[in-house]
């Protein structure tokens, strides 16, 4: 299904290599995952982090995978109120 979507840009990180380098690299291993990125989702305009959502409880083997801000409808709600500002 298509969003309509305009430069967006969804980054894949096989290697962990930028999770490593964000500081977001964590254990999983309890989950049956390994090494694998905390739950963010961020908003980079020319380079520059404007918003950044990360999950709370941020450390290895976290005994639940918590996903409630780093959601869609958290990132949308972020850009729809960005624009409304912007108008």
């Amino acid at each position: 299904m298509s969003q309509q979507a305009e430069n967006v840009f969804l980054l894949p990180d096989g290697s962990g290599e930028f999770t490593r380098k964000m500081g977001m690299l964590v254990d999983k291993s309890n989950l049956g995952f390994g090494m694998r990125s905390w739950r963010y989702s961020m908003f980079v305009n020319n380079g520059v982090i404007e918003v950044l959502y990360d999950e709370a409880g941020f450390e290895d083997n976290c005994p639940s995978d918590p996903f409630e801000v780093s959601d869609a409808d958290t990132m949308l709600d972020y850009l729809k109120a960005r624009t409304e500002l912007a108008v």
